[in-house]
C-alpha cells in the first residue's frame, strides 16, 4: 500500500511540476516586466492559496470542477467520467494549490536580470523571444529550479487540498500524506512513522540537492 501511495505521489508531483513549468514561465515574466498599474492584484491573486486555508482552497475547487458545474457537466460529457474525486481532479487542484510556489521564485529571478543587457541584445537586433531564450532565461535559470522543485516537494506533501478534492481512494487518489493520516487514525504508529520518514527523507534529499546544485554552480539565492 506504501509503494502505491507512493508511486501516486511521485505521479501526481511530476506532472504538476512539468505544468506549472509551463504555466509558470510566462506568468513570472509577465509579473516580472509588466508595467500595468493593476500588477499588483496579479500578485495578490497568484500568492494567495500561501495564505488560504487548504480546506477552503480545496472546497472551492471542488464546486468549480464538480458535476453541477459548468465546467464539471463538460468534462464528464467529454470524458465519461467527472473531475472530483479523480486524478485529474487532484492534478487541477494541486496546479493552484502550488502555483505560488513556482511562479513567485521565477518572478524574483526574471526581476534580478540587469535591464541593460536586455537593451544591448534589442540594440544588436536580437527579437524578444531570442533575448529571453539566450540572455533572460539563462540568467533566471537559478529560480526557475528552485520554482520546479519547490512546486515538485510541495506537492509531496499535499493533504487538505487532496483529501477535499480526490478524497481517499486507495489506488486513485490516496497520497502518501493520506495515508499517513489513515495509519495514524488506525493507531498504527509504527506503520505512519515509517511512510513519515520515507516523505521526510524524500523530501530533504529534493531540497539538498537543489542547493548544492545552486552551490556548484556559484548560482546566487533569489
Amino acid at each position: 500500500m506504501i509503494l502505491q501511495a507512493l508511486m501516486l505521489t511521485l505521479r501526481l508531483a511530476i506532472i504538476v511540476s512539468a505544468i506549472l513549468l509551463v504555466i509558470g514561465l510566462p506568468v513570472a515574466y509577465w509579473l516580472a516586466y509588466s508595467r500595468w498599474r493593476g500588477r499588483f492584484f496579479a500578485e495578490a491573486l497568484v500568492s494567495l492559496p500561501i495564505v488560504l486555508p487548504p480546506t477552503v482552497l480545496g472546497f472551492y475547487v471542488l464546486v468549480a470542477i464538480g458535476p453541477l458545474s459548468p465546467f464539471g457537466r463538460w468534462y464528464q460529457s467529454l470524458t465519461g467520467h467527472g473531475l472530483a474525486f479523480s486524478f485529474e481532479g487532484l492534478v487541477i487542484g494541486s496546479v493552484l494549490y502550488s502555483l505560488p510556489f513556482a511562479v513567485q521564485p521565477m518572478a524574483a529571478s526574471f526581476a534580478s536580470v540587469d535591464r541593460e543587457l536586455l537593451e544591448a541584445s534589442a540594440l544588436l537586433g536580437a527579437s524578444g523571444w531570442r533575448t529571453f531564450w539566450r540572455v533572460v532565461l539563462p540568467l533566471a535559470m537559478p529560480g526557475v529550479l528552485t520554482g520546479t522543485v519547490l512546486s515538485f516537494a510541495h506537492t509531496l506533501g499535499e493533504f487538505g487540498v487532496v483529501l477535499m478534492i480526490g478524497g481517499n481512494i486507495p489506488g486513485a487518489t490516496q497520497t502518501v500524506s493520506i495515508l499517513i493520516y489513515d495509519q495514524v487514525q488506525a493507531l498504527d504508529y509504527a506503520a505512519a512513522n515509517h511512510t513519515a520518514l520515507l516523505l521526510l527523507l524524500l523530501c530533504f534529499v529534493l531540497l539538498t540537492g537543489l542547493y548544492g546544485l545552486r552551490r556548484h554552480r556559484g548560482w546566487e539565492l533569489r
